[in-house]
């Protein structure tokens, strides 16, 4: 199981931090990405972190490159996103997914994912 938290309403030019626990999986072997969907808009992907084993950094979304942090806690099950420098545009649920393996930007290689937290930026 997946679980977010973290999600909330913030001003632009804030920061909020996301995290997803997971439950029930091998998370060490497990690759950890964030989506997010926006209303009326298809999910998108925004950031995935290979195991720790692949030792490689995580990849980002052009549109979130340089504002958010992906990270995660092998220890804790955790993965977080930071996110800096928040804008309207960011508005949007976001979900955590997982896979085992290495990282994937497609929707659909993942089975598994959270039920999604809501970031809302106000201008």
């Amino acid at each position: 199981q997946l679980e977010e938290s973290g999600g909330g309403l913030v001003q632009a030019g804030g920061s909020l931090e996301l995290s997803c626990r997971v439950s029930g999986l091998p998370f060490r072997s497990y690759a950890m990405t964030w989506f997010r969907q926006a209303p009326g808009k298809e999910r998108e992907f925004v950031a995935t972190i290979n195991p720790d084993h692949y030792n490689s950094d995580p990849s980002y979304s052009d549109s979130v490159k340089g504002r958010f942090i992906l990270a995660r806690d092998d220890a804790k099950n955790t993965a977080s996103l930071q996110m800096n420098g928040l804008k309207v545009e960011d508005t949007a649920v976001y979900y955590c997914a997982t896979r085992p393996g290495g990282a994937s930007r497609r929707l659909r290689d993942y089975s598994y994912w959270g039920q999604g937290t809501q970031v809302t930026v106000s201008s």
